[in-house]
C-alpha cells in the first residue's frame, strides 16, 4: 500500500508514518494511551501493561477506562502478539521513553506487530515537557476522530499558580520500594513533576547518584528531607506505603503514568493545589 491510497496517516513521534486503508476503529493501546484516549471518547478495543504489569490491568494507571469492556493483553513478555492480532486490532498506540523504543511489548513482539500492524508510538519520557506529551495525543486522538470535551486546565494551573507561593509547603514524590528502601523521584526526569516546578512548587530534589528517574535510599535519609507533603506512587509495582515512616507530611496518590489529557493533567494540578493550601 503506498501513501497515496492509505485512508488513514499518522506520523508518530518517531517521525515513522503510519497508513492504513481504513479508518482504524479496533485499537489496542498501553494502559496509559487507552486511558488517555477514552478521555477523548475513544474506546480501545484492549490494552496492554507495562513490564512492571502483572495478569491484571493496574487499576491505578487506567484513569476513568471501563476495564470490564476492553481487553487486557498482558505486559512484556506475557504479551503474545499472535493473539493480540487474532482480536482483529487494526492499530496499536504504544508509548517510549526516549529513543524511540516501544515500551511494554518485547523488541521481537513489536517487530511481528508492525509487520501486519501500524504500530504509532508517542514520546512520554523525559525529553517531552507534559504539554507537549498532551498536545501529541490530542493530535492522535482527533486523527482517530476522537475531541476531548472542554476542561478548565488553565484555571487548574492558575489555581497551582496562586498557591505554591515561596513559603509554600515542600513536595516529595516517591514510590515505596520495601525492605526500609524508598525511591526517591528526581523532579527533571517526569514531565509532571517539571510541570509542578514551573508553576511554582517546591519540588523536593533527591540526594545525587543513582538512577537517571530515581534515587534510592533509606527511609530516614528521605525524612532528612523534610518534605510536608508526599506524592506517593500508587501504581501496583509500588510496595505499600508504611504511615509510620511519612512523619507528619500528608500523603497525596501520585501516578507517574498519567493519562496524558486535559482533563488528567487539571485533576492533578487541582489535587496538589488542595493540598498545598490545607498545609499552609
Amino acid at each position: 500500500m503506498t501513501a497515496a491510497e492509505a485512508i488513514w496517516q499518522f506520523t508518530d513521534d518517531r517521525g515513522q508514518l503510519s497508513s492504513a486503508p481504513t479508518w482504524p476503529t479496533r485499537i489496542v493501546a498501553y494502559i496509559q494511551a487507552g486511558a488517555t484516549l477514552w478521555d477523548h471518547g475513544l474506546l480501545p478495543l484492549g490494552i496492554f501493561g507495562s513490564y512492571h504489569d502483572g495478569d491484571a490491568p493496574d487499576r491505578a494507571k487506567s484513569g476513568h477506562l471501563p476495564l470490564g469492556a476492553v481487553t487486557y493483553f498482558g505486559a512484556g513478555a506475557s504479551l503474545d502478539p499472535d493473539r493480540l492480532l487474532s482480536s482483529g486490532a487494526d492499530l496499536v498506540v504504544a508509548v517510549s521513553y526516549g529513543g524511540g523504543h516501544v515500551y511494554g511489548i518485547e523488541p521481537d513482539a513489536a517487530k511481528h506487530l508492525e509487520a501486519q500492524v501500524p504500530v504509532v508510538v508517542l514520546d512520554v519520557g523525559q525529553g517531552r515537557s507534559l504539554d507537549e506529551i498532551r498536545g501529541r495525543f490530542a493530535a492522535l486522538a482527533a486523527a482517530l476522530g476522537g475531541a476531548e470535551p472542554p476542561v478548565a486546565l488553565e484555571a487548574a494551573r492558575e489555581r497551582l499558580r496562586t498557591v505554591a507561593t515561596d513559603d509554600a509547603p515542600r513536595v516529595l514524590a516517591l514510590s515505596p520500594a520495601g525492605d526500609g528502601q524508598v525511591h526517591l523521584a528526581r523532579p527533571d526526569a517526569w514531565p509532571d513533576l517539571r510541570a509542578l516546578a514551573a508553576l511554582g512548587v517546591r519540588v523536593v530534589e533527591p540526594p545525587a547518584g543513582g538512577g537517571a528517574n530515581w534515587s534510592t535510599v533509606a527511609w530516614p535519609e528521605a525524612a532528612a528531607l523534610a518534605p510536608q507533603i508526599i506524592l506517593a506512587d500508587t501504581r501496583a509495582n509500588a510496595a505499600p506505603l508504611d504511615p509510620t515512616r511519612t512523619g507528619n507530611a500528608r500523603v497525596i496518590p501520585w501516578n507517574p503514568e498519567l493519562p496524558a489529557s486535559s482533563a488528567a493533567h487539571a485533576a492533578f494540578f487541582g489535587q496538589v493545589a488542595k493540598a498545598l493550601a490545607a498545609d499552609h
